[in-house]
């Protein structure tokens, strides 16, 4: 594996976040607070969105450095933008920054100049809504990234290659997913095939299964075909994780089971994890 190529205005990198906006995403996941699966994962792109934006802003402006798509899959499957970027699929980061749907309120603590300190009202951008509706329609979600992925490295071919991160809480209401997710890792720039990173989202009563290297450590068919269509990590990722105290091996894969919404965040941080910018 190299996915070392250098990724800079002129040659961006590619992130694709598929979210599964099924029915079953109405059902509340442990965050500490009542919160469904919808609105713990929807919060945690939103995030990483506003985290994205931060990392690519320069003294003069939001550097096109990514190229983010959002698509949902539920009653339909498409772009899960809202406002100005609905029905939009791959778009520069600075776009995204200048066009969240609104700013939602948070109230936090800020100091008061006295060792004290005041509530204050704080804007968060929201671009994705969290929804949740009708089947899981992961097999055709998956064929939709692919088209993305195929168009973008042949308009990239000397780029880092496409990420693409599935989060779901089911199994595939629309066929056997297996393929759809290799189909894939056959688009391949000159730094490597492009990646496939998969979490299953729990209500939080099993023990989360992280970066597993073998199926003998997953505990149903479904997990394992699952594993099967997630990319091993590259070495840069797979230390980001070990850092973080995951037991990655050489032969990890981007793969979590029963996540709860720690590993939700940490899952998207790690899966985005590219460090040789210019």
């Amino acid at each position: 594996m190299a996915y070392e190529a250098e990724i800079s205005r002129s040659n961006p990198g590619c992130l694709v976040f598929l979210v599964d906006q099924s029915g079953s995403m109405k059902e509340e996941v442990d965050t500490g607070v009542p919160q469904s699966k919808a609105i713990a994962v929807a919060d945690a792109i939103n995030r990483l969105l506003f985290e994205l934006v931060v990392k690519c802003g320069k003294e003069d402006a939001v550097r096109d450095y990514f190229h983010v798509a959002v698509v949902g899959y539920g009653e339909t499957v498409g772009s899960a933008f809202g406002g100005e970027l609905h029905g939009r699929d791959l778009i520069p980061i600075s776009v995204v920054a200048d066009n969240p749907s609104y700013m939602s309120q948070q109230t936090v603590l800020m100091g008061d100049g006295a060792d004290g300190f005041v509530e204050a009202a704080q804007g968060k951008p929201v671009w994705v809504e969290p929804v949740a509706s009708g089947g899981t329609p992961m097999n055709q979600a998956l064929r939709y990234a692919e088209t993305l992925v195929a168009g973008w490295v042949s308009a990239h071919p000397g780029g880092f290659p496409p990420i693409v991160l599935n989060l779901t809480d089911g199994a595939s209401t629309d066929g056997d997913p297996v393929e759809a997710g290799h189909a894939i890792g056959t688009h391949v720039t000159a730094d490597g095939p492009a990646l496939l990173f998969n979490l299953h989202v729990s209500m939080g009563q099993q023990d989360p299964v992280e970066f597993p290297d073998v199926e003998s450590q997953l505990p149903d068919g479904f997990a394992r075909l699952i594993f099967s269509m997630s990319s091993v990590l590259p070495d840069h990722m797979r230390e980001y994780a070990k850092s973080l105290g995951y037991a990655a091996s050489e032969a990890a894969r981007g793969f979590v089971y029963n996540g709860d919404i720690s590993s939700v965040v940490q899952f998207l941080d790690i899966g985005t994890r590219v460090t040789n910018f210019r």
